[in-house]
């Protein structure tokens, strides 16, 4: 018998059966079986109250496992950092929390929840349009990298943000101080350590040296 409890394995053999022992999360998202039909907006909004994170993707409902501390100690740097630049410029409003954008509408919705946002003022709903998931684009859409998240997961979401409108993707990846930026498909950099972010015409003069935000390493 196989038993799996998360990422790399170890085996331990004995006379009956093989038992697997893993160090690390199996690698995510998970996606949970459809119910004889392709989960919707509703379903989504219906599992706001669990623990687990939840991404909809044309029809797929994705479970994300919970945000680890490194991840949460990243997102609320950055998330300062911006907040504070935002406000006191009045471009618009950083968003955390993981919260859902409706990227694509249904019937083949796809609602991404980033782990930071930007989105400039103009772009905001009115106040009483406001409930729900929002069927915009976040102008800067911020992922904290999990280890466990694959290279085809983490493409995926780039191309749904961008194919959506979001102007400034950053993939921040905390075990290798990095941070990879795209405003486009084609127009991709990395950034070290060394290295300042740069909001550009998507957030005019804000900068962000790395050193503070990997100040560990």
């Amino acid at each position: 018998m196989c038993r799996q409890n998360g990422g790399t394995a170890m085996l331990v053999l004995t006379p009956k059966e093989i038992t697997v022992t893993l160090s690390a999360p199996l690698a995510e998202p998970v996606r949970l079986p459809r119910p004889g039909r392709p989960w919707t907006i509703v379903d989504l909004i219906a599992r706001s109250d669990e623990e687990n994170r939840y991404e909809l993707v044309r029809g797929d409902l994705l479970m994300m496992s919970p945000a680890i501390p490194v991840q949460g100690r990243y997102s609320g740097r950055l998330t300062a950092a911006l907040s504070g630049y935002v406000d006191d410029n009045d471009l618009g409003k950083v968003y955390t929390s993981e919260p859902g954008f409706e990227l694509q509408p249904e019937p083949d919705a796809v609602v991404r929840a980033p782990d930071v946002a930007f989105v400039r003022k103009d772009q905001i709903p009115p106040a009483d349009q406001q409930a729900g998931f929002w069927p915009i684009a976040p102008d800067l859409a911020v992922e904290i990298m999990s280890p466990s998240e694959t290279a085809t997961s983490i493409q995926d979401k780039v191309q749904d943000y961008l194919a959506a409108g979001t102007r400034l993707v950053w993939l921040v990846y905390p075990l290798h101080y990095i941070v990879t930026e795209y405003r486009s498909l084609d127009l991709m950099r990395t950034y070290n350590y060394k290295d300042s972010l740069d909001g550009g015409d998507v957030i005019p003069g804000f900068r962000y040296e790395l050193k503070k935000l990997f100040r560990e390493r």
